[in-house]
């Protein structure tokens, strides 16, 4: 499987656990600090840490191995110029002396500044966090630090810059237990795993890393007295943010330099993620979400019994009637029994709608799986980039389902096995194109900026390849056994001549769009936290329960599609199919439009028209996913329903 996992350094042991590597260090063994790429909420836009006149490794920059959900997501982890020496505490350690600041420099940092960017620092595969005071006196933990701040000064039209040139870190480590090892509880929130290994007395004195703190200050310094100091070695000492300020300003030479404390933890080596999956912001409302599910379910319970017990008295009280009292009852009575000879005319655009079904299979079986695995504790948020690898293989594999159902499906409308390949190429490249044709145009946007966010030019060979070397490959395979299994056979025959269907007193589009509220009331409180996760750099874990709202999903668009559609038969509207995939499907429709609520209420809009750009394209490409997912849970459950329907009675 393909992970990107830190380069161990000398002196390290390793062991391995699900989703990352245990690392025990020895006193004064020597820890490197990695660095991720800038990032700020407010333009989504990640640039290299080195983009900016930071100090550089003595021996060059390196990137660490980044697997395939990684470089769909912009990490760019690059070795660092800091070091550290396990349990040795440290201060005003010289990092380097930059040269004078350009023009260039200085607007690009006062750039940076003003739209909140964030420098990711990481050790042992922990993120640096930082803790913050809010006005009520509690304690807040964020990751990231920022580069510097601005001062407006009264009557000044020019604020001035300032930069955070030294940081203190503070690292929380937990000693080795030989009497426990290092067995514990791993839980990474709803899934827990147990992992124990045996004591080891060779691992007796070492230190594991559970915590990694950051504070940033802005200290003046004199470049002339820090050339002559060595790196690593001590500068005059200094006091955070308590004397004169590093300013930003053209011709200035900034020295850079760091402080490390080390402090005891009682956090065991598994359970270090817990700080940052309690981070202000991320913290789970989980009242709300068990009162949103138990509501759901009580009013899903309704609709079905409800539904179930009408349907049935329906047919049993027409099954009860001899030939000639159900004859005359089908002159007197309109309903579904009405469209007997239409309802299983095809629909227009049937080719179309094979298509969507296809592909929503294929979507729709992907989600399932990849939430049902991160519940499981199979994806830990130690393993960047690895749910979404998770999620392109699952994908791709699962071809041969979207296929399966698409070519059977064709087969079923048409009777023949002709225009099956054809059919099952469109489901290869019908979603998979669009999405590739949305991240191809704002790739070039990332690209025109000059944004790590960007998917380099030979991972677009390798999507295409995975895409035309398994996907299309495995779809064609599905489509073939579609073909070759049982023709489904409808109970009723379809009349030559359509039947007219009367006048309606109102669209039934309206009451269509109107019947994703019902779905859409199930996503409603976990969707902030899912938005949160992609677009502010939170931690999404609570996967136990977006599995839940996923099933009780399913549950709820198969209702209200199956509810739907008996509703348009009973008032003798045969032209279901359609109207079955956007009773459902058209919760998309309200993703969208809180996906624009959450731009402007909780981004409170972002910075600059291509930050816009990239978040719309972005959720364009989530809200069609939803779409052909959700569509078609709901028409694969109509089908089958109405299926079931007119083959319960004898009709003539």
């Amino acid at each position: 499987m393909l992970l990107g996992l830190l380069l161990s350094t000398s002196g390290v042991q390793a062991f391995y656990l699900p989703g990352s590597y245990l690392h025990t260090y020895k006193p004064g063994d020597v820890l490197w600090a990695k660095v991720n790429a800038i990032t700020s909420f407010d333009t989504e836009l990640p640039y290299s840490y080195y983009s900016l006149p930071f100090c550089q490794p003595q021996d060059g920059v390196k990137k660490s191995a980044e697997n395939l959900g990684e470089l769909l997501m912009g990490d760019q982890i690059e070795n660092s110029p800091y070091r550290f020496r396990m349990n040795e505490n440290e201060k005003d350690l010289k990092v380097c002396v930059k040269d004078a600041l350009t023009e260039h420099d200085v607007k690009h940092f006062k750039q940076r500044i003003d739209d909140y960017y964030q420098v990711n620092l990481i050790l042992d595969n922990l993120p640096a966090s930082r803790l913050t005071r809010t006005p009520d006196n509690q304690t807040s933990r964020w990751t990231g630090s920022p580069i510097g701040f601005k001062l407006d000064v009264k009557d000044d039209p020019n604020p001035q810059y300032y930069l955070y040139n030294h940081l203190q870190f503070n690292v929380l480590i937990h000693k080795y237990d030989m009497e426990a090892g290092v067995g514990s509880m791993l839980g990474t929130a709803d899934a827990v795993d147990t992992v124990t290994t045996a004591p080891d007395k060779s691992l007796e004195g070492s230190f594991m890393v559970v915590g990694f703190e950051v504070v940033p200050c802005s200290v003046l310094r004199e470049a002339q007295d820090a050339d002559a100091i060595a790196t690593y070695n001590k500068l005059k000492e200094s006091h955070c943010n308590d004397g004169p300020l590093q300013q930003i300003k053209v011709g200035e030479r900034i020295v850079y330099s760091y402080d490390v404390s080390y402090q005891p933890s009682e956090i065991r080596w598994p359970s270090r993620w817990d700080a940052y999956l309690k981070m202000e912001g991320a913290r789970v409302h989980w009242f709300s979400i068990l009162n949103s599910l138990m509501v759901i379910t009580f009013l899903a319970g309704i609709v079905f019994v409800i539904f179930l017990r009408t349907v049935r008295r329906d047919l049993t009280k027409y099954e009860e009637l001899d030939k000639e009292s159900q004859a005359q009852m089908a002159e007197e009575l309109s309903g579904w029994k009405l469209v007997v000879g239409d309802v299983f005319r095809a629909p227009r655009y049937a080719e179309l709608l094979c298509i969507v079904v296809g592909d929503g299979v294929q979507i729709t079986g992907m989600a399932i799986v990849t939430i049902l695995f991160a519940a499981l504790g199979f994806m830990s948020p130690a393993s960047r980039g690895m749910l979404l690898t998770g999620m392109v293989l699952l994908y791709l594999f699962l071809g041969i389902a979207a296929g399966y159902v698409a070519a059977r499906m064709w087969r079923a409308l048409k009777g023949t096995t002709a225009g099956w390949r054809s059919i099952s190429w469109k489901v290869a490249c019908f979603f998979p194109g669009i999405a590739f044709t949305i991240l191809t145009v704002l790739d070039l946007i990332l690209w025109a900026n000059d944004s790590t966010g960007a998917i380099p030019l030979y991972l677009f060979f390798i999507l295409l390849l995975l895409w035309f070397g398994i996907s299309v490959p495995l779809t064609l395979l599905g489509g073939y056994l579609g073909v070759r299994a049982e023709q489904i056979q409808f109970p009723v025959r379809t009349n030559q001549i359509p039947r007219e269907i009367p006048a309606q007193k109102y669209p039934s589009w309206l009451l269509v769009l109107g019947a994703g509220t019902l779905p859409f009331g199930t996503l409603f409180i976990e969707l902030f936290f899912i938005m949160s996760s992609i677009w502010m750099g939170r931690v999404y874990y609570v996967f136990g329960f977006l599995f839940v709202v996923l099933v009780l999903l399913v549950i709820v668009c198969a209702e209200v599609s199956v509810v739907l559609t008996y509703m348009h038969l009973c008032i003798e509207d045969y032209c279901w199919w359609w109207k079955a995939f956007f009773a459902s499907g058209s919760v998309a429709l309200y993703v969208f439009l809180y996906s624009i609520n959450y731009l402007v209420f909780d981004l409170h809009g972002l910075n600059g028209p291509v930050s816009a750009v990239l978040y719309t394209g972005y959720s364009i490409l989530m809200v069609i996913a939803i779409m052909f997912a959700t569509g078609t849970i709901g028409f694969l459950s109509s089908f089958y329903f109405v299926h079931y329907l007119f083959s319960s009675v004898k009709l003539d």
